[in-house]
């Protein structure tokens, strides 16, 4: 590890926290109406209450940016750019996916997204694990949680072919 100072170390922090919440933002804002669009859905019996959606993504959102931070760590984006840019843009198709599917009503799209995301998110993860295990661990619940979102979005798509058309 490059050795940079304690004070760039926060501002880092902060920089991938903020950089890895912005693009929380500009999903969430497709999901403002969500709870009406999803109670409107036909959804499977193991789909969970829209109550869980906010609690696990901030925990989630919140390991993304650590994981993102700590492989930068590592001498900066320089060293790190394929990773740190595989990590934006696994963001933005994440935050992309959210008006898929809950903005525009999009479920084959949205379907293909979150497959695209899902790839994303492993690519990303390999190279975290690469440059710092911890790194690629952070991903680890983030994977996890898309691969059920992803049954979940086909799933729904499927019961809804009228409201995601």
């Amino acid at each position: 590890m490059t050795m940079i100072s304690k004070r760039t170390q926060f501002a880092g922090l902060v920089a991938w926290l903020v950089i890895t919440f912005l693009a929380a933002g500009i999903g969430s804002l497709a999901t403002m109406q969500a709870e009406t669009f999803y109670t409107r859905l036909v959804l499977p019996s193991w789909a969970p209450p829209s109550a869980v959606f906010g609690p696990v993504w901030t925990v989630l959102y919140a390991l993304m940016g650590i994981a993102a931070w700590l492989v930068w760590r590592e001498g900066g984006f320089g060293a790190a750019r394929t990773a740190l840019t595989l990590f934006l843009l696994q963001l933005a198709v994440n935050a992309l996916w959210s008006w898929l599917f809950f903005g525009w009503h999009l479920g084959a799209l949205s379907f293909a997204f979150i497959l695209l995301l899902w790839a994303l998110i492993a690519a990303t993860l390999v190279t975290f694990l690469r440059i710092r295990p911890l790194a690629g661990i952070l991903l680890v619940p983030y994977l996890l949680w898309v691969s059920f979102a992803s049954v979940l979005n086909y799933t729904i798509w499927q019961l809804n072919p009228r409201l995601l058309g």
